[in-house]
Protein backbone atom coordinates (compact mmCIF):
# COMPACT_ATOMS: atom_id res chain seq x y z
CA UNK A 1 0.00 0.00 0.00
CA UNK A 2 1.39 3.35 -0.91
CA UNK A 3 1.11 5.79 1.53
CA UNK A 4 3.22 8.32 0.16
CA UNK A 5 2.08 12.01 0.11
CA UNK A 6 1.71 12.12 -3.53
CA UNK A 7 -0.03 9.10 -4.23
CA UNK A 8 -2.56 10.32 -1.36
CA UNK A 9 -3.09 13.82 -3.24
CA UNK A 10 -3.39 11.77 -6.42
CA UNK A 11 -6.07 9.46 -5.31
CA UNK A 12 -7.83 13.00 -3.15
CA UNK A 13 -8.15 14.55 -6.92
CA UNK A 14 -9.59 11.47 -8.97
CA UNK A 15 -11.19 9.94 -6.51
CA UNK A 16 -14.57 12.45 -4.75
CA UNK A 17 -15.36 9.45 -2.14
CA UNK A 18 -11.94 9.67 -0.57
CA UNK A 19 -12.35 14.02 -1.09
CA UNK A 20 -15.15 13.95 1.30
CA UNK A 21 -13.80 11.66 3.40
CA UNK A 22 -10.90 13.69 3.75
CA UNK A 23 -12.84 16.58 3.86
CA UNK A 24 -14.90 15.68 6.70
CA UNK A 25 -12.17 14.12 8.64
CA UNK A 26 -10.35 16.87 8.90
CA UNK A 27 -13.37 18.99 9.92
CA UNK A 28 -14.12 16.26 12.21
CA UNK A 29 -10.81 16.88 13.69
CA UNK A 30 -10.78 20.88 13.51
CA UNK A 31 -14.57 20.56 15.52
CA UNK A 32 -12.57 18.69 17.80
CA UNK A 33 -9.86 21.42 18.69
CA UNK A 34 -12.58 23.40 19.09
CA UNK A 35 -15.09 22.01 21.48
CA UNK A 36 -12.93 19.40 23.28
CA UNK A 37 -9.43 21.69 23.51
CA UNK A 38 -11.17 24.25 25.88
CA UNK A 39 -11.61 21.02 28.51
CA UNK A 40 -8.05 20.71 28.78
CA UNK A 41 -7.08 24.60 29.51
CA UNK A 42 -10.55 25.67 31.58
CA UNK A 43 -9.31 25.37 35.03
CA UNK A 44 -6.19 27.14 34.39
CA UNK A 45 -8.00 29.72 32.41
CA UNK A 46 -10.95 30.29 35.46
CA UNK A 47 -8.20 30.07 38.28
CA UNK A 48 -7.19 33.55 36.60
CA UNK A 49 -3.48 32.09 35.49
CA UNK A 50 -3.52 32.15 31.95
CA UNK A 51 -5.59 34.81 29.90
CA UNK A 52 -7.81 32.61 27.69
CA UNK A 53 -6.06 34.23 24.86
CA UNK A 54 -2.51 33.12 25.76
CA UNK A 55 -3.77 29.51 27.20
CA UNK A 56 -5.84 28.84 23.41
CA UNK A 57 -2.17 29.41 21.99
CA UNK A 58 -0.33 27.40 24.43
CA UNK A 59 -3.01 24.55 24.30
CA UNK A 60 -3.15 25.07 20.23
CA UNK A 61 0.79 24.10 20.52
CA UNK A 62 0.97 21.29 22.53
CA UNK A 63 -2.15 19.79 20.80
CA UNK A 64 -0.13 19.62 17.75
CA UNK A 65 3.12 17.98 19.96
CA UNK A 66 1.19 15.33 21.09
CA UNK A 67 -0.52 14.43 18.36
CA UNK A 68 2.96 14.22 16.36
CA UNK A 69 5.31 13.08 19.22
CA UNK A 70 3.12 10.62 21.05
CA UNK A 71 1.43 8.86 17.13
CA UNK A 72 5.43 8.31 16.52
CA UNK A 73 5.96 6.32 20.12
CA UNK A 74 2.30 4.65 20.05
CA UNK A 75 -0.41 4.27 18.26
CA UNK A 76 -2.34 1.90 19.14
CA UNK A 77 -5.13 4.11 19.91
CA UNK A 78 -5.69 4.78 16.32
CA UNK A 79 -5.10 0.92 15.73
CA UNK A 80 -7.53 0.45 17.84
CA UNK A 81 -9.98 2.57 15.98
CA UNK A 82 -8.88 1.46 12.52
CA UNK A 83 -9.39 -2.18 13.67
CA UNK A 84 -13.18 -1.74 15.58
CA UNK A 85 -15.10 -2.00 12.86
CA UNK A 86 -15.29 -4.05 9.56
CA UNK A 87 -16.44 -2.44 6.32
CA UNK A 88 -16.74 -5.46 4.13
CA UNK A 89 -14.72 -6.37 1.42
CA UNK A 90 -16.21 -4.14 -0.90
CA UNK A 91 -13.43 -1.34 -0.33
CA UNK A 92 -15.68 1.06 -2.48
CA UNK A 93 -19.13 0.51 -0.61
CA UNK A 94 -17.13 0.83 2.89
CA UNK A 95 -15.48 4.59 1.68
CA UNK A 96 -19.05 5.35 1.00
CA UNK A 97 -20.06 4.54 4.60
CA UNK A 98 -16.77 5.76 6.40
CA UNK A 99 -18.27 9.39 4.73
CA UNK A 100 -21.73 8.89 6.20
CA UNK A 101 -20.18 8.05 9.40
CA UNK A 102 -17.97 11.35 9.48
CA UNK A 103 -20.96 13.47 8.66
CA UNK A 104 -22.82 12.25 11.18
CA UNK A 105 -20.29 13.09 13.81
CA UNK A 106 -20.28 16.71 12.40
CA UNK A 107 -23.54 17.36 12.74
CA UNK A 108 -24.16 15.82 16.44
CA UNK A 109 -21.04 17.76 17.64
CA UNK A 110 -22.16 21.31 15.90
CA UNK A 111 -25.21 20.65 17.39
CA UNK A 112 -24.40 19.81 21.08
CA UNK A 113 -21.39 21.96 20.75
CA UNK A 114 -23.66 25.63 19.79
CA UNK A 115 -25.37 24.82 23.36
CA UNK A 116 -22.17 25.31 25.55
CA UNK A 117 -22.26 21.65 26.45
CA UNK A 118 -19.19 19.60 26.40
CA UNK A 119 -19.16 17.07 23.85
CA UNK A 120 -17.22 13.83 23.22
CA UNK A 121 -16.13 13.58 19.63
CA UNK A 122 -14.23 10.23 20.81
CA UNK A 123 -17.79 9.05 21.68
CA UNK A 124 -19.06 10.23 18.12
CA UNK A 125 -16.55 8.89 16.87
CA UNK A 126 -17.20 5.55 17.94
CA UNK A 127 -20.78 5.61 17.50
CA UNK A 128 -20.92 6.83 13.72
CA UNK A 129 -18.34 4.45 12.78
CA UNK A 130 -20.07 1.96 14.72
CA UNK A 131 -23.53 2.93 13.37
CA UNK A 132 -22.22 2.96 9.56
CA UNK A 133 -20.82 -0.53 9.73
CA UNK A 134 -24.03 -2.10 11.02
CA UNK A 135 -25.48 -0.27 7.80
CA UNK A 136 -23.53 -2.15 5.13
CA UNK A 137 -22.78 -5.20 6.93
CA UNK A 138 -26.61 -5.85 7.32
CA UNK A 139 -26.17 -6.49 11.47
CA UNK A 140 -23.87 -6.59 14.00
CA UNK A 141 -21.09 -8.72 12.59
CA UNK A 142 -19.47 -5.23 11.43
CA UNK A 143 -18.89 -4.82 14.89
CA UNK A 144 -15.70 -6.16 15.70
CA UNK A 145 -16.40 -6.50 19.53
CA UNK A 146 -12.73 -7.63 20.77
CA UNK A 147 -11.69 -3.53 20.02
CA UNK A 148 -15.51 -2.26 20.85
CA UNK A 149 -15.17 -4.01 24.54
CA UNK A 150 -11.99 -1.11 25.19
CA UNK A 151 -14.50 1.32 24.56
CA UNK A 152 -16.72 0.16 27.70
CA UNK A 153 -13.05 -0.34 29.63
CA UNK A 154 -12.54 3.72 28.29
CA UNK A 155 -16.01 4.65 29.77
CA UNK A 156 -15.60 3.76 32.82
CA UNK A 157 -12.03 4.05 33.95
CA UNK A 158 -12.02 7.41 32.77
CA UNK A 159 -15.35 8.27 34.73
CA UNK A 160 -13.52 6.27 37.74
CA UNK A 161 -10.15 6.18 37.40
CA UNK A 162 -10.38 9.75 36.49
CA UNK A 163 -12.15 10.50 40.04
CA UNK A 164 -10.06 8.55 41.94
CA UNK A 165 -6.54 10.22 40.98
CA UNK A 166 -8.22 13.50 41.43
CA UNK A 167 -9.31 13.30 44.39
CA UNK A 168 -6.08 11.33 45.21
CA UNK A 169 -3.67 14.11 44.02
CA UNK A 170 -5.86 16.68 45.45
CA UNK A 171 -5.71 14.86 48.88
CA UNK A 172 -1.68 14.46 48.67
CA UNK A 173 -1.89 18.37 47.82
CA UNK A 174 -3.50 19.55 50.67
CA UNK A 175 -1.81 17.76 53.11
CA UNK A 176 1.61 18.71 51.45
CA UNK A 177 0.95 22.45 51.73
CA UNK A 178 -1.10 22.07 54.76
CA UNK A 179 1.71 24.62 56.77
CA UNK A 180 2.85 26.50 54.09
CA UNK A 181 2.25 30.23 53.85
CA UNK A 182 -0.77 30.24 51.29
CA UNK A 183 0.61 33.23 49.18
CA UNK A 184 3.92 31.61 48.61
CA UNK A 185 1.92 28.64 47.35
CA UNK A 186 -0.75 30.37 45.31
CA UNK A 187 2.47 31.84 43.66
CA UNK A 188 3.92 28.19 43.28
CA UNK A 189 0.39 26.81 41.77
CA UNK A 190 -0.16 29.54 39.65
CA UNK A 191 3.18 28.51 37.13
CA UNK A 192 2.69 24.52 38.03
CA UNK A 193 -1.46 24.92 36.67
CA UNK A 194 0.20 26.36 33.19
CA UNK A 195 2.80 23.24 33.56
CA UNK A 196 -0.40 20.92 34.24
CA UNK A 197 -2.71 22.56 31.60
CA UNK A 198 0.23 21.95 28.68
CA UNK A 199 0.46 18.36 29.76
CA UNK A 200 -3.17 18.32 29.50
CA UNK A 201 -3.17 19.83 26.16
CA UNK A 202 -0.39 17.58 25.09
CA UNK A 203 -2.28 14.61 25.92
CA UNK A 204 -5.54 15.56 24.80
CA UNK A 205 -4.05 15.85 21.11
CA UNK A 206 -2.49 12.22 21.93
CA UNK A 207 -5.45 10.58 22.67
CA UNK A 208 -8.13 12.33 20.07
CA UNK A 209 -5.82 13.09 17.57
CA UNK A 210 -4.85 9.51 17.16
CA UNK A 211 -8.93 8.76 17.08
CA UNK A 212 -9.23 10.70 13.73
CA UNK A 213 -5.50 9.58 11.95
CA UNK A 214 -7.15 6.14 12.16
CA UNK A 215 -10.16 6.99 10.71
CA UNK A 216 -8.44 9.17 7.90
CA UNK A 217 -5.95 6.03 7.36
CA UNK A 218 -8.27 3.60 7.35
CA UNK A 219 -9.96 5.74 4.09
CA UNK A 220 -7.47 5.89 2.31
CA UNK A 221 -6.71 2.08 2.72
CA UNK A 222 -10.37 1.59 1.58
CA UNK A 223 -9.35 3.62 -1.47
CA UNK A 224 -6.54 1.60 -2.46
CA UNK A 225 -8.89 -1.60 -2.46
CA UNK A 226 -7.57 -2.93 1.08
CA UNK A 227 -9.85 -3.49 3.70
CA UNK A 228 -8.31 -2.67 6.54
CA UNK A 229 -4.82 -1.00 7.87
CA UNK A 230 -3.10 -4.11 9.59
CA UNK A 231 0.99 -4.17 9.43
CA UNK A 232 0.73 -0.82 7.43
CA UNK A 233 2.55 2.39 9.18
CA UNK A 234 1.34 5.75 9.54
CA UNK A 235 3.18 8.36 7.61
CA UNK A 236 4.93 11.29 8.94
CA UNK A 237 3.17 13.77 6.99
CA UNK A 238 -0.51 12.32 8.03
CA UNK A 239 0.37 12.88 11.38
CA UNK A 240 1.69 16.61 10.78
CA UNK A 241 -1.61 17.10 8.71
CA UNK A 242 -4.10 16.10 11.42
CA UNK A 243 -2.15 18.27 14.13
CA UNK A 244 -2.07 21.39 11.95
CA UNK A 245 -5.94 21.05 12.03
CA UNK A 246 -6.48 19.87 15.52
CA UNK A 247 -3.71 23.07 16.73
CA UNK A 248 -5.94 25.58 13.75
CA UNK A 249 -8.60 24.24 15.40
CA UNK A 250 -7.94 24.70 19.40
CA UNK A 251 -6.78 28.38 18.40
CA UNK A 252 -10.64 29.12 17.65
CA UNK A 253 -10.84 28.77 20.94
CA UNK A 254 -14.84 28.20 23.12
CA UNK A 255 -15.22 30.61 26.20
CA UNK A 256 -19.07 29.15 26.82
CA UNK A 257 -17.07 25.81 27.47
CA UNK A 258 -14.31 27.30 29.55
CA UNK A 259 -16.92 28.73 31.44
CA UNK A 260 -19.15 25.39 31.79
CA UNK A 261 -16.41 23.05 32.88
CA UNK A 262 -14.28 25.10 34.63
CA UNK A 263 -16.52 27.76 36.38
CA UNK A 264 -19.97 26.03 36.69
CA UNK A 265 -19.32 22.81 37.56
CA UNK A 266 -16.67 23.32 40.87
CA UNK A 267 -15.50 26.70 42.11
CA UNK A 268 -11.99 25.90 41.39
CA UNK A 269 -8.28 27.46 43.54
CA UNK A 270 -5.29 27.23 42.18
CA UNK A 271 -4.00 24.55 43.96
CA UNK A 272 -7.02 22.40 42.70
CA UNK A 273 -6.67 23.42 39.10
CA UNK A 274 -3.44 22.17 39.32
CA UNK A 275 -4.17 18.89 40.85
CA UNK A 276 -7.35 18.58 37.98
CA UNK A 277 -5.06 18.77 34.81
CA UNK A 278 -2.45 16.80 36.67
CA UNK A 279 -4.26 13.88 37.20
CA UNK A 280 -6.51 13.99 34.08
CA UNK A 281 -3.50 13.97 32.35
CA UNK A 282 -1.87 11.02 33.96
CA UNK A 283 -5.24 9.43 33.54
CA UNK A 284 -4.97 9.88 29.67
CA UNK A 285 -1.30 8.95 29.36
CA UNK A 286 -2.19 5.25 31.07
CA UNK A 287 -5.24 5.04 28.62
CA UNK A 288 -3.32 6.06 25.78
CA UNK A 289 -0.59 3.43 26.48
CA UNK A 290 -2.68 0.63 26.61
CA UNK A 291 -4.46 1.75 23.51
CA UNK A 292 -7.83 2.46 25.16
CA UNK A 293 -9.62 4.91 23.26
CA UNK A 294 -11.28 7.31 25.82
CA UNK A 295 -13.04 10.84 26.42
CA UNK A 296 -10.96 14.10 27.41
CA UNK A 297 -14.03 15.52 28.17
CA UNK A 298 -15.32 12.62 30.30
CA UNK A 299 -11.52 12.22 32.30
CA UNK A 300 -11.11 16.01 32.88
CA UNK A 301 -14.84 16.39 33.99
CA UNK A 302 -14.61 12.95 36.35
CA UNK A 303 -11.17 14.87 37.50
CA UNK A 304 -12.26 18.13 38.48
CA UNK A 305 -15.89 16.24 40.27
CA UNK A 306 -12.93 14.30 42.35
CA UNK A 307 -10.59 17.54 43.44
CA UNK A 308 -14.17 18.99 44.29
CA UNK A 309 -14.80 16.12 46.39
CA UNK A 310 -12.00 16.96 48.63
CA UNK A 311 -13.23 20.03 50.01
CA UNK A 312 -16.80 18.98 50.23
CA UNK A 313 -19.69 16.83 48.23
CA UNK A 314 -21.62 19.90 47.85
CA UNK A 315 -18.66 21.87 45.67
CA UNK A 316 -19.93 20.15 42.73
CA UNK A 317 -22.62 21.96 40.96
CA UNK A 318 -24.24 17.99 40.19
CA UNK A 319 -26.67 19.87 37.71
CA UNK A 320 -24.10 20.75 35.37
CA UNK A 321 -22.98 17.01 35.66
CA UNK A 322 -26.51 16.01 35.04
CA UNK A 323 -26.71 17.69 31.85
CA UNK A 324 -23.17 16.37 30.81
CA UNK A 325 -23.82 13.26 31.44
CA UNK A 326 -27.28 13.23 29.13
CA UNK A 327 -25.44 14.61 26.37
CA UNK A 328 -22.47 11.34 26.95
CA UNK A 329 -25.71 9.22 27.40
CA UNK A 330 -27.31 9.81 23.87
CA UNK A 331 -23.98 9.85 22.31
CA UNK A 332 -24.15 6.21 21.55
CA UNK A 333 -27.54 5.93 20.36
CA UNK A 334 -27.68 9.45 18.57
CA UNK A 335 -25.22 9.67 16.60
CA UNK A 336 -24.72 5.62 15.91
CA UNK A 337 -28.15 6.39 14.39
CA UNK A 338 -27.84 9.55 12.55
CA UNK A 339 -24.55 7.29 11.05
CA UNK A 340 -26.83 4.15 10.05
CA UNK A 341 -29.25 6.54 7.91
CA UNK A 342 -26.93 8.42 6.49
CA UNK A 343 -25.10 5.30 5.26
CA UNK A 344 -28.05 3.83 3.86
CA UNK A 345 -28.45 6.88 2.12
CA UNK A 346 -25.12 7.24 0.87
CA UNK A 347 -25.06 4.21 -1.03
CA UNK A 348 -28.10 4.67 -2.60
CA UNK A 349 -27.40 7.73 -3.57
CA UNK A 350 -24.14 6.92 -4.77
Amino acid sequence: MDVSLAHFLQQVLSNPALTVTTLLTLGVIFVNGWTDAPNAIATCVTTRCMRVRSAVIMAAIFNFLGVFIMTQFNASVASTISNMVDFGGDTNAALIALCAALFSIVVYSVGASLLGIPTSESHSLIAGLSGAAIAIQGGIGGINMGEWVKVLYGLVASLLFGFAVGWLVCKAVTLICAGMDRRRTNGFFTYAQIVGAAAMSFMHGAQDGQKFIGVLFLGMAFCNGQPSVTGVMIPVWLMILCSTIMGVGTSVGGERIIKSVGQDMVKLEKYQGFSADLSSALCLLVMTVLGIPVSTTHTKTSAIMGVGAVRRLSAINFGVVRDMMLTWVFTFPGCGLISFVMAKLFMVVF
